[in-house]
């Protein structure tokens, strides 16, 4: 990839960038809450079942038909039908939103309020972008904020969130390389605690996080 291509990939998936990715803990509060997840090694391993089995899967394929979607409509579709909460949807639909406005006052590109890996995906087809490299992105940056969640919910340390992350980055080059052309058939999800973990959320108090 390109070096400008990446700084661009790079702002767009940045904390920084002003999607709100903050605000979402992805269930992962409910899930610490009722002691799923307690240490570094029990959160590597609710990341990593969400990043083969759940949504860091589905997120890569929905990522992928968009970019390759002449029209992306009917994945933005696709992707919203997909979602197994309440919460989820917000969550996927207030990012991808705020994504999409940025990318039109910033960038003038002509991205459609969609959910997050659906914008992501036509917005890095309308730059030219690497798909695989917009996966593995997308995915770094996703684990990323939930490990940053993870530091206000539970005893993890800074060192400790790194190494989280360290253990699961191995993980994204080929998984992102696997989906860049995958197709609606290989979409599915086998993540049942973590779904349901983001359908008990809603009625999680108190909490710091909106999913």
């Amino acid at each position: 990839m390109q070096a400008d291509a990446r700084l661009l990939l790079t702002q767009w998936t940045s904390a920084s960038f002003p999607t709100g990715a903050f605000a979402w803990s992805h269930g992962l509060e409910q899930a610490i809450a009722e002691g799923a997840v307690r240490d570094a090694a029990s959160l590597t391993d609710w990341l990593r079942d969400l990043l083969h089995h759940g949504t860091g899967r589905n997120d890569a394929i929905l990522i992928a038909l968009a970019f390759h979607a002449e029209d992306p409509a009917p994945v933005a579709a696709l992707a919203d039908a997909l979602s197994p909460s309440v919460e989820r949807r917000k969550e996927a639909l207030g990012t991808g939103g705020a994504l999409a406005r940025t990318l039109r006052d910033a960038w003038d590109l002509p991205v459609p309020d969609m959910p997050y890996p659906v914008a992501l995906g036509h917005a890095a087809q309308l730059a030219g972008l690497p798909v695989a490299d917009v996966i593995a992105q997308h995915l770094q940056a996703f684990l990323t904020n939930l490990v940053q969640c993870a530091l206000r919910l539970m005893p993890l340390g800074q060192t400790g969130g790194q190494r989280v992350l360290r253990a699961l980055l191995d993980d994204i080059p080929s998984l992102a390389e696997a989906l860049a052309h995958a197709t609606e058939d290989d979409l599915g999800s086998a993540a049942f605690a973590i779904d349901t973990a983001s359908m008990r959320h809603e009625t999680l108090e108190p909490r710091l996080f909106r999913s």
